[in-house]
């Protein structure tokens, strides 16, 4: 269908507002991180910096344990990621394609998760952990964000496996492939767009996680961005030339991973949008 030039207008102009509300945070970050501190605080803001200066980094990197923090929430993140995909694909194609009593009401179950704040679990978590000898540690964070994350990403995997026409999996199974190797080998790539859009989801989720973290996390040295940011604000004086120069550096991994799986995640969103 063809547009009209009011049509067209409406659209570039709707599309251009949605860019601007999104990418300037971005920018006033990022171009405030070079900026002088006096230009940072200045009564009138400049929208592109009048000054530059790299001593903001030079600070966060000396002055802060940064490096381990960031250290800290890519461990995190990469191994909440790689468990969440992990269990999600084959628990999405056990509830999916698979028939066994009580799948239904064992799919709901797992969906209760999203229906109770994750602070209401806080303390009886604490508790546990700290019997299980878990506080501060990496891997309490870890088993959090795949708690948190995982019934989400199995719903996620629905439409994505839904697409897939059930006659490649017959053809699979009258060739003798068991399940293992009909998911592994066969479902696996093409649903490739919908593990894309389960790891960057994961991965955010639990590269931005505080409440647990601030938690159960307890020594600095094993501190995660957020909780790490935290401690660099004042009582009564912030250090905002470095609180944007940490937000910038806390930015790249992210950005790295969409250069990677980006097409994919793209991809997926709308695949799944239309199934």
């Amino acid at each position: 269908m063809k547009r009209t030039l009011p049509q067209s207008l409406a659209l570039f102009g709707g599309l251009s507002l949605i860019v601007l509300i999104i990418g300037l945070p971005f920018w006033w970050v990022i171009s405030g991180s070079i900026k002088l501190p006096r230009e940072i605080i200045g009564r009138v803001p400049t929208m592109i910096p009048q000054s530059f200066t790299l001593q903001h980094f030079e600070k966060l990197f000396q002055s802060t344990d940064f490096t381990g923090y960031l250290v800290n929430s890519i461990v995190v993140a990469l191994f909440s990621t790689a468990f969440t995909i992990a269990l999600a694909l084959p628990a999405a194609y056990a509830f999916f394609r698979m028939e066994f009593p009580g799948r239904a009401a064992l799919y709901r179950v797992i969906l209760l998760a999203y229906a109770f704040p994750s602070v209401v679990v806080l303390i009886p978590i604490y508790g546990l952990f700290a019997r299980l000898g878990l506080i501060d540690t990496r891997t309490s964070l870890v088993i959090i964000n795949i708690a948190f994350a995982l019934p989400f990403s199995i719903w996620m995997m629905r439409s994505f496996l839904a697409s897939v026409p059930r006659e490649i999996e017959e053809a699979a199974i009258i060739d003798g492939a068991p399940p293992r190797v009909i998911l592994l080998r066969i479902l696996t790539p093409l649903i490739a767009p919908g593990i894309a859009s389960v790891a960057i989801f994961t991965f955010i989720a639990s590269w931005t996680e505080y409440l647990f973290a601030s938690v159960l996390i307890v020594s600095d040295a094993r501190r995660t961005i957020p909780v790490g940011f935290a401690g660099i604000i004042g009582q009564y004086q912030i250090d905002w030339g470095l609180l944007l120069a940490g937000a910038t550096a806390a930015i790249i991994p992210v950005v790295i991973l969409f250069a990677f799986v980006g097409r994919w995640f793209v991809s997926g969103l709308t695949e799944g949008a239309v199934k």
